[in-house]
């Protein structure tokens, strides 16, 4: 049980990392930035229990293929505690799926991610703003908390959830369902 527990908070720290914004947190009906439009929604459950729900902005011209290319909002709310070193370590773990990058860049932005990243509850809406170029800006309950200005981790981190190489597809799927070819 403790295994399955802490493999638990592992999933809901990835997930609050994705899901921080800049500017004025949204309303459930909301948008994080002026322009964007919702392009997807769905949860992630493990073991049963759901661990986040997840919602995706994303600008005008956005392309799933490209999602690198274009500014987005990754919105996460929480339906269990994690710690920020918790949602850190799993961040890690899940962006070596998507592309490849040194021992001293984890270490690095494990770091960073921790700093910039609270402990969250039960309840709590992080959300990830991703700037091209720029990198990440993080936001709990509408208020900016932290920010990692590396493009690098940027892409990597935003594509934990929306490469085509990330553990939860599923997930993917239902945040892209606007955006994906072939879907109505």
């Amino acid at each position: 049980m403790k295994n399955i527990a802490a493999g638990a908070r592992a999933v809901c720290a990835t997930a609050l990392f994705f899901l921080m914004n800049v500017g004025a947190q949204p309303a459930e009906t909301g948008t994080p930035l002026p322009g964007m439009q919702l392009a997807g929604q769905g949860s992630l459950r493990f073991l049963g229990f759901e661990i986040y729900r997840a919602r995706l902005w994303v600008s005008p011209g956005f392309q799933p293929e490209d999602y690198a290319a274009h500014p987005l909002a990754l919105e996460l709310a929480y339906r269990r505690d994690f710690t920020a070193q918790a949602i850190a370590q799993r961040s890690i773990e899940e962006m070596r799926r998507v592309g490849p990058f040194t021992a001293q860049q984890a270490t690095r932005w494990q770091q960073a991610l921790q700093a910039a990243l609270p402990d969250v509850k039960a309840g709590d809406r992080l959300t990830g703003l991703y700037r091209p170029g720029a990198g990440t800006v993080f936001q709990l309950q509408g208020r900016t908390v932290g920010e990692v200005a590396d493009p690098a981790f940027a892409r990597l981190f935003f594509g934990i959830w929306l490469s085509p190489q990330t553990s939860e597809p599923g997930l993917r799927q239902s945040l892209l369902a606007a955006r994906t070819p072939g879907q109505p």
